[in-house]
């Protein structure tokens, strides 16, 4: 038996191959013009190709059947995409506007909870000449359903209806266009418990059926264009498309937030700052703590988040330092600073900080300093709160263990 033997055989094999064509391609993005050339900052971008490398055919085949959903992960401590958010479990079903599916679990205690109906995914972005973002994203919300609106037994238990006729507080309604159920988590203490959640078609009636080789052939394809779309698009795409991302104002906020329509309804406003320092350089970024829940995440070139898993690259409110006055006061440094509110780069030479502000639709006035690290303590208030070694060690451990059980690790 050899190749040719099979009818399919010419279809699947230039399907791999194209599929390797722009898998080659891909890779040649590691070397453009925001990823600084050197050592770490080139692994880095391979890295984040091959993590998703992990993923592509898991959303482009093994869970892309909408009459069969399952809910997956698709950024993890071992995965990043897309401006993840430290303090964010991301998830996605693929679903279809013409079904029913029940997601059924336990709400846990995650301080913000969100699920969200995607609609089409139109080539432009809606009132602009952008194109949309590349796959899985660019598909425009539908129907929101938060955590402080679903209704919950005793114990967090919970059903919740997709598509279909209405039934009562904990269903969302789809449209003929409906195409994905995205969910977040959004955690502020160490011992929030994540949601457990799964979903099923409710009219469910025959097992799943096999790939077919022309299932295979447009997962192939889908599979490549994602990869390439993805190394294409970050950090480009919002730096060519959104205010909110300009690399030209560095160690600052720029003025413009994301607080469009589709940032409305998913319950979030959001600024980035991108950010250069020397060796012997600290940033300081300060702003009034307020009452909202907000979150702040260091991330690299590709604008995906830094290593969370084991390293000081977030902050929430709870775990926050905030100075006398009412002000929390990060430090963005090369190494461990001696202060409690420390961002780690984790040795990277630029990156970009992002600020989300949820359920508030507003964003804090921020003020940046750029300091000689050796100056740092003259630059901050003689209150600010220090760290130890010791303490800095038990943090990572808090870190660790948190982190590990939002994922189920």
């Amino acid at each position: 038996m050899a190749y040719g033997d099979a009818s399919c055989d010419a279809a699947l094999r230039e399907a791999w191959r194209t599929f390797c064509r722009r898998l080659e391609e891909a890779g040649e993005r590691v070397f453009k013009d925001y990823n600084p050339p050197l050592p770490q900052h080139r692994a880095d971008g391979f890295r984040f190709l091959t993590q998703n490398l992990g993923q592509a055919f898991q959303l482009a085949l093994e869970t892309r059947d909408p009459r069969y959903p399952e809910i997956h992960a698709f950024v993890t401590p071992y995965c990043k995409l897309g401006a993840d958010c430290a303090d964010f479990v991301y998830q996605q079903a693929w679903i279809s506007g013409d079904a029913v599916y029940r997601v059924s679990g336990n709400r846990g205690t995650c301080r913000f909870l969100n699920f969200t109906v995607q609609g089409e995914r139109p080539d432009r972005i809606p009132g602009t000449d952008a194109p949309s973002l590349h796959e899985p994203f660019g598909d425009l919300p539908e129907a929101n359903l938060f955590g402080h609106q679903l209704e919950t037994a005793w114990d967090g238990s919970f059903e919740l209806y997709i598509g279909g006729e209405p039934r009562g507080p904990n269903w969302l309604p789809t449209t003929p266009k409906s195409r994905k159920l995205f969910i977040r988590q959004g955690f502020d203490r160490w011992d929030e418990e994540p949601a457990s959640l799964r979903i099923e078609r409710i009219d469910m009636a025959e097992p799943r059926p096999l790939p077919t080789p022309e299932a295979l052939v447009e997962a192939m394809d889908w599979a490549g264009r994602f990869l390439l779309g993805m190394m294409d698009d970050w950090p480009d795409h919002p730096i060519r498309h959104s205010p909110a991302v300009d690399p030209t104002v560095v160690n600052a906020f720029p003025e413009a937030v994301a607080d469009s329509a589709e940032d409305r309804k998913r319950g979030r406003a959001a600024a980035n700052l991108y950010w250069e320092l020397a060796p012997d350089q600290a940033l300081i970024v300060e702003f009034e703590a307020g009452r909202d829940f907000w979150m702040v995440t260091n991330m690299g070139p590709f604008m995906t988040s830094m290593d969370y898993l084991y390293r000081p690259v977030s902050y929430t409110p709870a775990r926050t330092a905030v100075d006398p006055d009412g002000r929390v006061r990060l430090v963005l440094a090369h190494r461990d600073p001696g202060v409690a509110n420390w961002l780690d780069t984790q040795g990277f030479v630029c990156g970009h900080l992002t600020f989300r502000s949820l359920l508030s639709g507003s964003v804090p006035r921020f003020a940046t300093r750029t300091v000689p690290l050796g100056a740092l303590f003259d630059a901050l208030p003689a209150e600010t709160r220090r760290c130890t070694p010791e303490e800095r060690r038990a943090e990572m451990w808090r870190r660790f263990r948190a982190i590990r059980r939002r994922y189920r690790l």
